[in-house]
């Protein structure tokens, strides 16, 4: 996620530099609502657990926070404002315009993790079920296999899985068995 977020950045700060405000925003606002929509969802079970993995969980968390907040600041100023006042000190209009160096992450994980996440939320839906009913067996075939493993855990959380089963296969597929 912190890869990711590190991308928008700069691509925030290009658009920026050249005058190209709605291209700022919407990255922006991609970033942001992918990282409402799943990110949150795959580390909020860690992120209550106790631990280095919730110790992670809750330094990311406040990194984006922080982040998002400073992009948003120049498009939605009073709102950021008030959320920054909730935590920090002074003004986000007077915090530094964020520069996250580009780590050693890959957004990739994020990305494939979100697409399975999905097929678990679409199967659920169309058997109009909780998001909290059960996975019996999540089966995965992905062409990278290390970055879906790299998700797992926080799939397997996420969507309540009890049976994770990842293999090889050309293209990504998901097949989400309910309990």
């Amino acid at each position: 996620m912190l890869a990711g977020l590190a991308d928008v950045v700069r691509e925030a700060t290009e658009a920026f530099e050249g005058y190209d405000h709605t291209r700022a925003l919407e990255a922006v606002e991609r970033f942001f609502w992918a990282f409402c929509d799943d990110y949150l969802e795959l580390v909020k079970a860690r992120a209550y657990e106790s631990g280095p993995g919730a110790a992670s969980a809750h330094a990311a968390l406040r990194q984006a926070l922080d982040v998002l907040l400073r992009l948003f600041a120049p498009f939605l100023p009073f709102v950021t404002e008030e959320v920054w006042s909730w935590w920090r000190e002074g003004s986000v209009h007077r915090a530094p315009w964020p520069a996250l160096p580009r780590g050693a992450g890959d957004p990739a994980v994020l990305a494939v993790a979100s697409e399975v996440l999905g097929q678990v939320r679409k199967a659920k839906s169309e058997a109009k079920l909780s998001m909290r009913a059960e996975v019996s067996r999540l089966t995965v075939w992905a062409p990278e296999v290390g970055l879906v493993r790299q998700a797992q855990d926080d799939l397997c959380a996420a969507g309540t899985v009890e049976e994770f089963v990842l293999e090889y296969g050309d293209e990504l597929k998901v097949e989400v068995h309910l309990g």
